[in-house]
């Protein structure tokens, strides 16, 4: 692939992915802290649903992060194994476009 380096590209999605990995843990303590430091519940505090609603969206983006995390590795583990580049459903090649953009993609546009 000329110009493009999946490797190094797959490394910077993982520190992409990392940095946000540790940046909702630490939003999901900045947020328990703040749930600690009341003596009231979620259900008659005022607050209280909007503490729970930050940490489902951080909870939840956390998870994309851990997710983000397994398919770069699935695609680290394609790289080593020559089948990198090739969608996993029909074997054709991933346009370059797309992994330029998405360098974990495991499946062409039309497959995905």
């Amino acid at each position: 692939m000329d110009g493009f380096d999946p490797a190094t590209a797959l490394a910077g999605a993982a520190r992409d992915a990392a940095e946000a990995l540790r940046s909702t843990g630490a939003d999901i303590d900045s947020i328990l802290d703040a749930r600690r430091d009341s003596s009231t519940d979620d259900e008659h505090d005022p607050e209280g649903a909007t503490l729970a609603f930050e940490r489902s969206q951080a909870d939840s983006l956390r998870l994309a992060a851990l997710s983000r995390l397994d398919e770069i590795d699935a695609a680290r583990a394609r790289l080593m194994t020559g089948r990198y580049g090739f969608c996993e459903v029909c074997g054709e090649p991933i346009p370059r476009a797309r992994l330029e953009i998405r360098p974990w993609a495991a499946r062409c546009v039309h497959h995905a």
